[in-house]
Order: C-alpha cells, then sequence, then structure tokens
C-alpha cells in the first residue's frame, strides 16, 4: 500500500456496516486509526458482521446515529447504501469534518493500475471479463468494488505491478474527491436509483465523477451508440476510446475488447476467455428443470432495460416474477418484447401497484406475498416448455439483504419444488 501513515492517529467514524464498511474499519484499524462505526441498523446480519469487527479499540453503536460519532473527528467515510440526507452526514457537513467513500479511501491507498467501470447496466460482466483478459495475458488482478468483494478488502495484499478491475455505481462515487482511475468506462446511461438521485441529471453527474480528476495520461471509454455518454469527451482530459456493439461482440464483449486494447492484449485472448465465460451468478442463471420446466435465476437485473435484455434472450415462452423496491424504472419499457415471449406475471414487493398500473391490461398478472409463494403460483402456471424467470426489475431492499439474498431464495425456493413433490 501506499500513504499508509495518514491515518494513523486520526480519528475516523464510518457510517454504515454492511460488506463495505466494515472491511474499511477494519483496514482503518490496521492502519492505526482511532476507529468509529455507526449504523441506524440493528438486526441479525449487522449483529454478525460486528463480530468480524476489530473491536479492541472500535467504538460501535448500531440502530441509531448520533452526533457524538460524527463531532471532532478528522475524516467520515460513508458507505454507499448511506443516503445523502442521513443525519452523519448533516452533521458532518455542519461541523465542517470531511466527507469521503469507502472507494476513495481504498483509491488513496492503492498503487496498482486500476480499471474503473460504471454504467446503468453490465457493470458486473464487464468489470470480471476485463479482470479474467488481463489474468489471461500473464497480469495480476484483484477484481472487487460494487461487484460484491470491497475494494478496501484488497487494497492491503496489492502491490504497485497488479491491476484492480474495479465496479463502480453512482452511490460510490457521490462522496469520491481525488478519485482518478488510469481507465475509466462508461458502459451506458438509463433510468435508474430515481428512489436515490432527485433527477436524472444528478444521477448522470454522479457517473460522471468516474472520470473527473482524469488528464492527458489516463483514458476514457464511451459508448459509441449513447448519444448521451459519447458527448462526454468534452469534458475530460483524458484520451477518449469508443466501443460499440458488432455482428462480432455485443456491446459488453465490445467494451471489454476496447480496454484489452490499450495493453496491447491480442483480440484472440478475449475471444477465448469470453467462449469459456459461462456468466455470473444471479445472472440469467440456470437453477435446474423440473417437469421440463427450466428456472431462471436473474435477480441482478434491477433494472427494466435488463430484464428485457434478459426476456429476449430466452427462447421459451416465460412465466416472470417480478418486483421489489422501485428504483423508478419505466416498467412499460418491457412490454413490447414482453407481449412476444411472457404468458404471465407474478409480482411481490413494494413496487407491485407501480408495475401492474405500467403494464395495464397487456399481461395477465396475479400477486404473492413472498418469494416463495411467487415461485410456486409461477410453477402451477408453466407449462413443459416454459421457463419461469425471475427477474424483479427492482433493488432487493424492501425484503431482501441484497440481490444475492433475494436470488438464493428464489434457488432454495426451487430446489423445495422437488423436495416437496408439489
Amino acid at each position: 500500500m501506499r500513504n499508509t501513515d495518514y491515518f494513523k492517529n486520526k480519528k475516523i467514524t464510518v457510517i454504515g456496516l454492511a460488506r463495505s464498511g466494515l472491511a474499511c474499519a477494519n483496514l482503518l484499524y490496521d492502519l492505526g486509526a482511532d476507529v468509529y462505526a455507526t449504523d441506524y441498523q440493528d438486526h441479525a446480519s449487522i449483529r454478525k458482521n460486528i463480530l468480524e469487527l476489530k473491536l479492541q479499540k472500535t467504538k460501535v453503536e448500531l440502530g441509531r446515529h448520533s452526533p457524538g460519532f460524527v463531532r471532532g473527528k478528522d475524516t467520515i467515510v460513508i458507505s454507499p447504501g448511506v443516503p445523502k440526507d442521513a443525519p452523519p452526514i448533516i452533521w458532518a457537513k455542519q461541523f465542517n469534518i470531511p466527507i469521503i467513500s469507502e472507494i476513495e479511501l481504498a483509491w488513496f491507498l492503492c498503487p496498482a493500475t486500476i480499471i474503473a467501470v460504471t454504467g446503468s447496466s453490465g457493470k458486473t460482466t464487464v468489470t470480471t471479463l476485463i479482470g479474467r483478459v488481463l489474468e489471461a495475458s500473464g497480469r495480476n488482478v484483484f477484481i472487487c468494488g460494487n461487484i460484491g468483494t470491497p475494494f478496501s478488502a484488497k487494497v492491503n495484499k496489492i502491490s504497485a505491478e497488479d491491476f484492480v478491475c474495479l465496479e463502480i455505481s453512482s452511490f460510490q462515487l457521490e462522496w469520491t474527491r481525488n478519485f482518478k482511475p488510469k481507465i475509466s468506462v462508461m458502459l451506458n446511461f438509463s433510468r435508474n436509483h430515481l428512489d436515490r438521485h432527485k433527477d436524472m441529471q444528478e444521477y448522470l453527474d454522479a457517473k460522471k465523477r468516474i472520470f473527473l480528476n482524469q488528464d492527458k495520461d489516463d483514458f476514457l471509454i464511451l459508448n459509441e451508440r449513447d448519444p448521451l455518454l459519447k458527448d462526454l469527451a468534452k469534458e475530460t482530459k483524458a484520451k477518449c476510446l469508443y466501443f460499440t456493439e458488432s455482428d462480432e461482440f455485443n456491446p459488453n464483449q465490445a467494451a471489454v475488447v476496447a480496454v484489452s486494447g490499450i495493453f496491447d492484449i491480442d483480440k484472440s485472448v478475449c475471444l477465448k476467455v469470453f467462449k469459456e465465460f459461462k456468466g455470473l451468478e444471479h445472472r440469467l442463471e440456470y437453477v435446474t428443470q423440473i417437469n421440463n420446466i427450466k428456472f431462471i435465476n436473474d435477480s441482478k437485473a434491477t433494472l427494466a432495460e435488463s430484464t428485457a435484455w434478459a426476456i429476449k434472450n430466452i427462447p421459451s415462452p416465460v412465466i416472470l416474477i417480478a418486483g421489489g423496491k422501485d428504483k423508478g424504472s419505466d416498467y412499460a419499457s418491457i412490454l413490447e418484447i414482453a407481449a412476444k415471449r411472457i404468458k404471465e406475471v407474478v409480482l411481490i414487493g413494494e413496487a407491485k401497484e407501480k408495475i401492474k398500473k405500467a403494464f395495464g391490461n397487456a399481461l395477465p398478472i396475479e400477486e404473492a406475498t413472498t418469494l416463495e409463494e411467487a415461485v410456486c403460483k409461477a410453477y402451477h402456471k408453466a407449462s413443459p416448455g416454459d421457463c419461469v424467470l425471475l427477474s424483479p426489475m427492482c433493488s432487493s431492499f424492501d425484503m431482501f439483504l441484497d440481490y444475492q439474498d433475494r436470488g438464493n431464495c428464489f434457488k432454495k425456493a426451487v430446489f423445495a419444488l422437488t423436495e416437496n413433490k408439489i
């Protein structure tokens, strides 16, 4: 690591104790900081997390935020799930205390070449594929960030010769100050996260922070077919490269090829990686088949655009399970493709009524109170040759810890159908 003495003896408060907050608090403790950690939630999952905290000196509060955990601190580190109007952020501004994100903290300590990927969809796939292409070319690579493994959990193992492939969300970018990746990639931009951002401009402004500090020695890779993103070339000092979908490569693959070209990696390496790539868990993941009915877990699809893509890539008739916490998606946007492929819809979660209203009478709809009930209903509606698809178009936080928890719950419910011989 670099700058390892910077945080020594400094008073630092970490807001939020999910994965990234936990990793960040432990990293700061190892660097000799006086660590405080606070989370407004107090439930079994959070209490399980704090068992992994280095608690000898770390002060912890759960179930509330108090001004004492903010006042007098040198820095406040914000986890991505913490909204901008949360009390600790308001207090930090009142007390003139610097606020940074967990990503900013880890970047400050990281000596390696960083490739940062953002966009409304496709981030996890592209980040993973870039990492695998670099590995296939002989580089030592760390794949982390919003992808599931916090950057701050890996930074103490990263050397100057290594490469970091970093998936970054708009939430993580909001509180970056000096963050400066060598390569930044903006895949696409569509309606998303309007439960967090006040409008689309604020959402875009957060995304643009990925290249805010880049200079002429850095690279910004943009989607040539997205006019809004293409025009961002005017707003950066970095060298701009473009990718576009073709007969040979889908948009995600094209973005990976653009990055690999910067490192003079032969296209044949990319093709081999693409051919061997089996996909990601919770993204169009085949679960099993029961009585010739397929079950597909697409829990990571938290946008209408992602669900539309999933439907396009499933050749059989679909019973769709959707719903969750609304993010401001335009649910009606899937109706054109849905009319051709979807037989029925089973809705769950807080967004049920909004989705129902958006669909109108275009599709047969039934509701369920739990995901287990939805799986059972979808199975009984399906015929041999059909596919039961969980592709929610919503975030998971109304009913689950995260999209992984939701996907695992779906898989468990599917296998229960076999065990119970329903």
